[in-house]
This record gives structure tokens, sequence and C-alpha cells, in this order.
């Protein structure tokens, strides 16, 4: 007579200490063969199985042995068949379809049929609720557990791409991966690019390296995931709630915040086969409306689709309109090198007042910093003592945590700026001055996506009329142009003057028609002639 063998292993302690289920399997043979049944199939649960997986095999089991008539289930005891009431009816149905159905326990010396005695019945039904109250104990105590370590700031479970855990059993935390964060940093900044959409910078993270904990490429959902983590920011999302973690961020609350805003816009990086260099960047001057581009003969060229009656009619090629850009780029140089020295001389003397400003905001704030501190930590001992309600707790830790959030934010702004703000504005020189070469080397090792980002940051419109690129920079080198525009004028000489603080114009401007409320206020510092032609004392 035939039967099927039902195995579980509940626990990884079981597994640890040699009761894995091999063994589980071979102690049910040996029971099978002694009494004379033949095994046709095993059915064997781990103890990493989720409920519903569980619950699958199970509802397996019960079908194969309804499929191919076999008559007989063992398992070793009661608790390793089921756990929960949900399943008696399934077990006992089975088992009173036919006079000939058995379920052994083998270790508990017990065979239930449809004859069996009520006592038997009844002892079965105990063994159930025992195994279904001890479940849900055991359950109620890994949650009340998992709520404690989330309390103390630490997340429960394992950490997500760029975090690894350390400590023992009971002590264990979170720290910063340093050989697969740089993955993750790198992730945020390209999809913040607005170049990628999840299924690409999928494709894109796994050839630079970035693999899943068994080695595996990460599946766009997987990554879309990671993007909208609060972990990284230092954040504990666990059932829908956020947390203040202790755990080190990867990444700042700003490019967060910046790539949530992009996953929920309308306008989300879509998956596309071709990456045209000017894809979303190029309007057509009759309907304002983007180029579209295509590949044909061999060529990329761009045209209007005529949505509404453009009178547009060129199609024009990439490399044209490429070529055209480059003027852009060579138009933002400073032909006389002098005036870097003015330049970088004037945005030295500027911070000196950033500083001033720096250090007594960062004091002040560092200063509330602390005070929050002291509120969470009063506040969680008060929990502990149970001196407040969670309710109490839940609603005012959420209250000191989005303040420590803020404040923290701000002062990592400061201290940005400290620094920052003096080689911004030489950054920004450097790169105008260098936007040709750059774009080129960029071209020339075939990094559209790089070409795109510098096209984004230094021009803020390209317009295409019948094959004429005309554009408009940014603000930042817009300014900048009107500046290289006036030093590059024949207007401006006497260079070597700069160095003494002078930078004038030769030709005077005509003041004579000024009206009185227009005259300098101070009048002695650049005096004039009067109607008397006399001159001034």
């Amino acid at each position: 007579m035939k039967t099927a063998i039902f195995c579980r292993v509940s626990s990884k302690e079981q597994e640890d200490t040699g009761y894995s289920l091999p063994a589980q399997e071979k102690f049910l043979r040996d029971y099978a063969d002694k009494q004379g049944l033949e095994v046709a199939k095993v059915f064997a649960v781990s103890e990493s199985a989720a409920g519903k997986v569980q619950r699958k095999i199970f509802i397996e089991m019960i079908a194969y042995v309804r499929k191919h008539d076999i008559p007989t289930i063992i398992v070793e005891t009661t608790d390793r068949l089921t756990r929960n009431f949900a399943d008696v009816p399934t077990i006992d149905l089975w088992i009173t379809e036919d006079e000939n159905h058995q379920v052994h326990l083998a270790k508990e010396g017990c065979i239930l049929h449809n004859t069996s005695r009520s006592h038997e019945w009844f002892m079965w039904r105990v063994k159930v609720a025992t195994a279904e109250y001890y479940v849900r104990l055991l359950s109620e105590n890994v949650k009340k557990g998992q709520k404690e370590k989330i309390a103390q700031g630490w997340l429960p479970t394992k950490p997500p791409n760029g975090y690894k855990t350390i400590g023992e059993t009971g002590h264990k935390i979170h720290i910063i991966d340093e050989d697969t964060s740089p993955f993750v940093r790198k992730m945020f900044d390209l999809y913040l690019t607005g170049n990628y959409s999840t299924k690409r910078l999928s494709k894109k993270m796994f050839a630079e390296g970035m693999r899943s904990q068994l080695g595996h490429k990460l599946p766009h959902s997987r990554i879309h995931s990671l993007l909208r983590d609060p972990f990284y920011i230092g954040k504990i999302r666990w059932n829908d709630d956020i947390y203040e973690g202790k755990h080190q961020p990867l990444i700042t609350v700003e490019q967060f915040n910046k790539v949530q805003a992009m996953l929920k816009s309308r306008t989300t990086p879509k998956y596309r086969k071709h990456n045209f260099l000017f894809r979303g960047l190029l309007k057509c001057a009759g309907c304002h409306n983007s180029i579209t581009f295509e590949t044909a003969k061999g060529h990329i060229y761009g045209h209007c689709n005529h949505y509404h009656e453009c009178p547009q009619k060129t199609w024009v090629k990439e490399y044209e309109v490429e070529a055209q850009l480059l003027d852009g780029f060579e138009t933002l140089k400073i032909k006389n090198s002098r005036i870097v020295g003015w330049l970088k001389k004037a945005l030295k003397e500027s911070h000196q007042d950033e500083i001033a400003y720096h250090n007594s905001t960062v004091g002040e704030l560092q200063a509330r910093y602390e005070a929050v501190q002291k509120r969470m930590d009063k506040l969680y001992d008060d929990k502990l003592d149970e001196k407040i309600t969670p309710e109490f707790y839940s609603r005012k830790l959420k209250q000191y945590s989005d303040e420590k959030d803020e404040i923290t934010e701000s002062i990592k702004k400061h201290s940005q700026a400290s620094t920052g703000y003096i080689n911004l504005g030489v950054n920004i020189y450097e790169l105008s001055q260098r936007a040709k070469e750059l774009y080129l080397k960029a071209k020339a090792k075939d990094m559209v996506d790089e070409q795109r980002a510098l096209i984004r940051f230094i021009f803020a419109t390209l317009t295409v009329d019948e094959g004429k690129l005309s554009y408009t920079y940014s603000k930042t080198f817009k300014i900048l142009s009107e500046a290289v525009e006036a030093t590059n004028c024949p207007k401006v000489d006497k260079i070597d003057d700069l160095e003494n603080e002078k930078f004038e114009l030769t030709k005077k401007p005509d003041s004579s028609t000024q009206k009185d409320a227009l005259l300098p206020l101070h009048p002695i510092w650049l005096p004039g002639v009067d109607s008397n032609h006399e001159p001034s004392s």
C-alpha cells in the first residue's frame, strides 16, 4: 500500500541542531518500512518558507493523494501536519471520504481513520488547538520584539542593498557596506538625471556591477522599490509607518525627495529603445512642440509631427543641429584670461560675510538639535516606564523626528554652503570655459547621457526653425554670457587696472539729461562741472 510523507522543520534552531528535513524524512521512511508502506512522494516545508507557501504545499499534498488514490499520509506529529483550524476540515473530509484513508502520527503512536474512537478525534483537535496557540503566541512575541527593535532605531530584518549587518544575535545593527554602497549612490544619481527609466536603470546598474544578495540582476521592480525606500535617508518604514533610524544615511533628504517627485510625476522617464541626443530637448519654432527623432538611411533626422498645423517642413539632421550647438558653448568663453583673477578675487571677498553668517547659524541649529534629541530620549524612557500611551509616544516621536530631520538638513546645507559658496562661482566659470571640450570628450566616448546632462545644465531652451538652431542659456549661464559679451567688447580697455579694482568703460555715460532724482546721491565721489563751468573746490 502506498503512502505520502509530509515533513516540516519549524525553526532555524531545529535545522542547525541536526533536526533537518532530511533527518525527519529518514525517520518517516523508516516508520513506513516498519508499517509495510511504500513511499510514493515526499512533501517538505522548509523553515524559511512563507505561510502562503506552506499552505500551498499542504493543498498540493491533499490533491496528490486524492488524484493517485493514496490512502495513507504519514507525519511526525500533529503540529507538523497543521497549525491552524483552517486545515482541520480539509483533513477531516479526506479521512471520512473513505474508510481506508489514514493519517499516521508517527511519534504520537496514533492513527486517525474513519472509525477512530471519539477520544482520539478529541485529542486530535486539542493538539491542533495547542499548536495554533503556540504559533499565535510565537507570532505575538516576534511582533513585540520587532516593535522594540524599531523603537531602538534598528530595522528588525535584513537591510536593503548598500548596508550590511554586524553584531551577535539580539544585538545586530546595520552599517554602510563599503563594497555595495557606491552602486546605490550611483543608482540615485543616474535616476536624477532624468535619462533613465527603472527598466533601463536595472540594465545599467547590472553592467556597473550591482547584484542581488544571490548574485543576480536586480529586476526593475526591485530598483523601483529601492528608490522609494526611506532607509537610505536614515528612516525605517514598517507596516506603512515611518520611524527614526539610528543607522547612517546613504543619500541626502534632498536627493531622496527629488527622486520621489520624479517617480510620481507624469513625466517619469520611460524605457526607450533609442537614446537620441536631442530627445525631449529640442522644440519646434512653429508650434513649440518637441521635435521627433528617427533613423533613416543611416542618419538621425529630427522633424515636427505637425499636430497643430505647424508650417515647419524641414527635416534636420542631428549632426547639423549639434554643430550649431557647439557655437553656443564657444560663445561662453572669455577671451581675456586676466579677468578670471578679478572674478575669483570678488568671490573670495564676498565669501567673508558668508563665513560669519554660517558660523552663527550652525551654532543655533546645533543647540536646537541637542534639545530635540534630549526630548526624544526622555520620551523613550517614559514609554519604557509606561508613563505615556503608545499612541502618544508614536505621535510625539513623529513630531520630534520631523523636527530633527529639518534641523539636520539645515545644518548639512549650511555646511555644504560654507565651502560650496565660493567654489560654485569658480566651477561654473571653469565649466563654461571648457564646455565645448568636455562635450566633445563625452561624444568621443559615446557617453550620450553625459552630453545630454551638459546640454540641460547650460541651456534653458533649444528651438529649431527650418533647420536653424536658436537657444537661450539657463539663468546662471545667461548672466555669465552677458558678462562675457561685455568683457569681450572693444569698449573695455585698461585691463591692467582690474588689479587695482578699476573696471570702467572708456566712453563716459551721458548724464546731461538726468533729472534731479536720478543724480548721484553723493556727487562728491564723481565730481562734474556746474553750469558756471567753475572748477569744484
